[in-house]
């Protein structure tokens, strides 16, 4: 019986050990570094944290930086989710309300940054330069994406940072159950919350 309730009470401990590691991964540990520009995104998944390039997308970095410290992000979700595509937000809050942005930007897909796996990106209409807060994440290598040329068709969506930690916590969004909401397709079943975007140095 002893030796029963030891197995027992080890098998406890390993899971209690498991839970507390996959938290842990969750929770992303990255620290600012100078000359670098980080932001993390805190959802109800967990963190995940990017690198930005805003010497290759200075237009794009400037204006993710700027919703970011006004707020704009904090109660967004992500509304689009495409597993083996992509997974957008900052648009709209929990209830599908979009939240109102500032004028649109140009588009800086011709920087030479590729739509590749964990790369974040500016999300737009079919206007080449209508880009303002939403953005994606790539979860795979899209190169369709990329730019080809300077017209409509060409284009492409302007690169403008990658994931550095909590890839994970980007596995598990693209994964996640989707269905329909009014005119709304790929929508997760269960809202993911953005609680906030923090800039981490700059």
């Amino acid at each position: 019986m002893q030796r029963l309730f030891r197995l027992a009470l080890f098998s406890a401990l390993i899971i209690l050990s498991l839970s507390g590691l996959a938290l842990a991964q969750s929770k992303a540990a990255v620290t600012p570094q100078p000359g670098k520009t980080l932001v993390k995104i805190e959802t109800t998944k967990g963190d995940i944290v990017l690198e930005l390039f805003k010497d290759k997308a200075p237009l794009s970095v400037a204006s993710f930086l700027k919703y970011a410290k006004s707020g704009h992000y904090d109660g967004t979700i992500f509304h689009r989710v495409i597993n083996s595509f992509m997974i957008q937000g900052g648009g709209f809050d929990i209830t599908m309300n979009e939240r109102p942005t500032g004028p649109a930007i140009k588009n800086e897909a011709d920087n030479g940054l590729k739509n590749t796996l964990y790369t974040i990106a500016m999300a737009r209409t079919s206007d080449p330069h209508s880009a303002s807060a939403q953005f994606y994440i790539n979860v795979k290598d899209n190169r369709n994406l990329d730019h080809r040329a300077k017209t409509d068709e060409g284009w492409g969506y302007a690169v403008f940072g990658v994931v550095v930690d909590g890839k994970r916590v980007v596995d598990d969004i693209k994964g996640v159950a989707t269905g329909t909401r009014g005119h709304f397709d790929d929508v997760p079943l269960k809202p993911i919350l953005i609680k906030r975007v923090l800039v981490l140095s700059e």
